[in-house]
């Protein structure tokens, strides 16, 4: 775990079946960032189910190994149109969660707009807003691609930010994202 004083190491995890993006961050009490990992998980979709999540489960087990996260942040399922992609994603999601329980992690979900409003400030903020203001919080030359380890950074992030109280340590203002999701933390527990 991290010192009172050291970073917090939060893997971010975009369940797919087809592209499982996983983004790992530091991140300091005063919640300025860096980035540690990023990547994706893949696997064909020609292959039957049981072999495509026990890839991913191998690929999540590797990036755990690797970087030793303090805690594990996973997009929590919504419903989509699309039955077969939903199913594609819970089945990941789930895997994703099996795999910190088997280290013994906490894991936390998180919707996709609680992540858009951490990181933007606007919880309907397209990829490229999204992309944009994680590769500034991370200051990254590029933005992140593709957009599944994009996101899974926003995940990372948000995760970490939400979990600091909002002044604790900072020597400075907060960003705009930061104080719209204080904001709205303030407003869920009316």
């Amino acid at each position: 775990m991290p010192s009172s004083r050291g970073p917090l190491r939060v893997l971010g995890i975009d369940p797919g079946l087809t592209r499982c993006g996983v983004g790992v961050v530091d991140v300091l009490p005063d919640r300025s960032a860096s980035l540690v990992h990023v990547g994706v998980v893949r696997s064909d979709p020609n292959a039957p189910i049981e072999e495509r999540l026990a890839l991913i489960a191998t690929g999540l087990r590797t990036v755990l190994d690797a970087h030793a996260p303090d805690v594990v942040a996973v997009e929590r399922v919504f419903a989509q149109h699309n039955r077969q992609t939903v199913m594609g994603t819970a089945q990941a999601s789930g895997i994703a969660l099996l795999v910190a329980g088997e280290r013994g992690l906490p894991a936390a979900t998180h919707t996709p707009s609680e992540v858009k409003a951490a990181i933007t400030g606007y919880g309907n903020a397209d990829k490229r807003q999204v992309q944009t203001m994680v590769a500034r919080v991370l200051r990254l030359e590029e933005l992140p691609k593709p957009a599944d380890a994009a996101d899974a950074l926003a995940l990372a992030l948000c995760h970490a930010w939400r979990g600091a109280p909002a002044g604790s340590g900072s020597s400075g203002p907060l960003t705009p994202a930061q104080r719209a999701w204080a904001d709205a933390e303030r407003l869920a527990r009316r």
